[in-house]
């Protein structure tokens, strides 16, 4: 479903600042995405992937998710806002070169303005999750 399509087509987001690499599956609910840490990276501090990296690569996958609705629906790819950030949970922080996995489900969505839950595994384990208010730009 997703094969072939490039992430900055689906994200607002520009180079420097992009923080998924692929959209691993989307549908109404559920985004998933996969990112590589690299070194030069804007969020990694001594060689580890800070914690407003992992926040911003949960949004910027919330984002993929809505990006891909509007492709599909032929419509333009809005900005969005964090609003809120709640029960932000951080058992690790990955490393330049390791692979993220993030999942973020819808959780409830009124106009334009929703509320989603995340979680990043690395390694199979899971190292951070956490709850947005997500506001869109109409």
């Amino acid at each position: 479903m997703t094969e072939g399509i490039s992430i900055l087509s689906l994200i607002p987001q520009k180079p420097p600042f992009v923080m998924v690499d692929e959209l691993l599956f989307s549908d109404d609910n559920i985004t998933k995405t996969s990112f590589t840490i690299t070194g030069d990276n804007v969020f990694v501090i001594n060689g580890e992937f800070s914690e407003a990296g992992l926040m911003e690569n949960m949004a910027q996958t919330a984002a993929a998710g809505s990006g891909n609705m509007a492709r599909i629906e032929n419509r333009p790819v809005l900005n969005g806002y964090i609003g809120q950030v709640k029960n932000f949970e951080i058992y690790s922080l990955p490393k330049v070169g390791d692979v993220l996995l993030t999942e973020v489900k819808i959780e409830v969505q009124v106009f334009a303005a929703g509320i989603v839950s995340g979680k990043i595994w690395c390694n199979e384990v899971e190292v951070a999750q956490c709850e947005m208010k997500i506001f869109i730009n109409q």
